[in-house]
């Protein structure tokens, strides 16, 4: 049975973009590979065995993306009152704002603001409303957050 991903628009266009970055390295590395086969012996050679790598991470990380983008569907991004995936959420606790996009796995960055539906926060915040409260769990306890706007 084959994966879904669900991505927004932007997401597709990001990987789309990373995709086109990671195949217009495979002649550098191409050439890195040959250029360390002329410094001798294979078995000790320490540039070799990096371009491999280096190789392998890339064309890695190339099926990864063409295989989500293959089985990826866009999550429509229609106005709704409730938090769904797609949701741009403003919650505050206390006198903290912050604003949360509700995404997939594949296009999670917690460092942008970008949360999985399937994370912890995710899940607290999937179905509810402006005006409504959300109780996350952390390590370092419950956190209280107030839903502000959802878009």
């Amino acid at each position: 049975m084959k994966k879904i991903f669900q991505i927004t628009e932007s997401g597709k266009k990001e990987l789309e973009q990373e995709l086109s970055e990671l195949k217009s390295r495979r002649g550098a590395i191409a050439d890195k590979i040959a250029d360390a086969r002329g410094y001798g012996d294979l078995s000790e050679n320490a540039e070799y065995d990096s371009a491999r790598e280096e190789q392998g991470l890339v064309e890695s990380r190339i099926a990864e993306i063409e295989d989500i983008l293959l089985n990826a569907t866009i999550i429509a991004t229609t106005k709704s009152s409730k938090v769904k995936l797609g949701s741009k959420v403003e919650l505050k606790t206390g006198k903290k704002t912050v604003v949360y996009h509700i995404v997939g796995p594949v296009e999670a960055d917690p460092m942008e603001g970008k949360i999985s539906d399937q994370s912890p926060i995710g899940l607290a915040l999937m179905g509810k409303k402006i005006g409504d409260t959300a109780e996350i769990t952390t390590p370092k306890g419950t956190i209280k957050y107030d839903i502000m706007k959802v878009g």
